[in-house]
């Protein structure tokens, strides 16, 4: 169901989110989020998630009537004239799609476990609180088939606005698992025999490609410079022998590019054991700029 509203003016109370754009952790108090862009909001009416409302100039809101009308609840769709839209940024919109939608309740681990595939692979963030690297890992994460992402307690959050526009959409699909502590639910998923593995820049013990995947598996993955937090490296690598296997800290090689559009259940890799395998020998791609080799990984 949709409700058009034509507007010369962005002073209407219902427009409070887009005014506010810049506010995200207001948002995220208020459990909504913005989504920017045809394709993002495309993907977020295709998705299971409440939207309350949508601002965009009339003629994409043509190009996507009829999914609107397919929606469950009624959404406000406000249509204003492009220069209108551009005095929410104060620059040139290429589009000027956007729409509003309700965050969605934290998954608990417990029905995230029972809701995996098997073998189930689950996705641990800690400590990574850029809004935008988090997006970039949740769509990577969904390109190699993660079933749910454990979103650490000082982790910037995944519905964030620049989470949501950098993971294109894939946080739609994906369980968001948010623990009390990290820690505490590696622990918990030890106890239910799934394998976890700490990718650490700072370990020593093995390369990514030596790292065994297989079986029901978590990969717990830090900050782009510190990696895992102090509390956790202390508790996670430093009492290994209680919460990860002792020997299987791999230190990503930074060797391959995943090509394509990372989409749930797309991307993870054929084969019996889940290995992140080395670069593969694509022919017509030997001269990729020192040697990264593009591949598409299908499931």
């Amino acid at each position: 169901m949709v409700r058009t509203h034509v507007i010369d003016s962005l002073d209407r109370p219902e427009l409070a989110p887009y005014r506010t754009m810049r506010l995200s952790f207001d948002h995220y108090r208020d459990r909504l989020f913005v989504a920017e862009g045809e394709k993002l909001v495309r993907r977020l009416l295709d998705s299971e998630l409440t939207i309350v409302s949508a601002l965009m100039p009339p003629d994409h809101f043509e190009e996507l009537r009829s999914r609107f009308e397919a929606r469950p609840e009624c959404v406000d769709v406000f249509l204003g004239e492009k220069p209108l839209l551009e005095s929410l940024t104060g620059f040139s919109m290429y589009q000027g799609v956007l729409a509003c939608g309700r965050i969605p309740p934290p998954v608990e681990l417990d029905v995230a476990w029972a809701k995996a595939r098997r073998p189930r692979f689950f996705v641990a963030l800690d400590g990574l609180a850029n809004a935008e690297n988090l997006g970039g890992v949740i769509r990577t994460a969904a390109g190699f088939g993660a079933d749910a992402i454990l979103v650490g307690e000082t982790c910037a959050h995944p519905y964030l606005r620049r989470s949501v526009r950098a993971s294109m959409g894939a946080v739609f699909d994906l369980p968001v698992v948010e623990p009390v502590t990290l820690v505490d639910a590696i622990t918990e998923l030890r106890r239910r025999g799934m394998r976890c593995v700490a990718a650490h820049p700072h370990a020593e013990e093995r390369l990514l490609p030596d790292a065994a995947f297989g079986g029901d598996c978590c990969v717990v993955l830090g900050s782009e410079g510190q990696g895992l937090t102090p509390a956790s490296h202390g508790r996670v690598l430093g009492e290994a022998e209680h919460l990860l296997d002792p020997d299987v800290h791999p230190r990503p090689p930074f060797r391959a590019v995943v090509d394509g559009q990372p989409r749930t259940g797309r991307g993870r890799p054929m084969g019996g054991d889940r290995g992140f395998q080395p670069p593969l020998q694509i022919p017509g791609n030997e001269g990729a700029q020192g040697g990264v080799q593009h591949v598409r990984l299908q499931r």
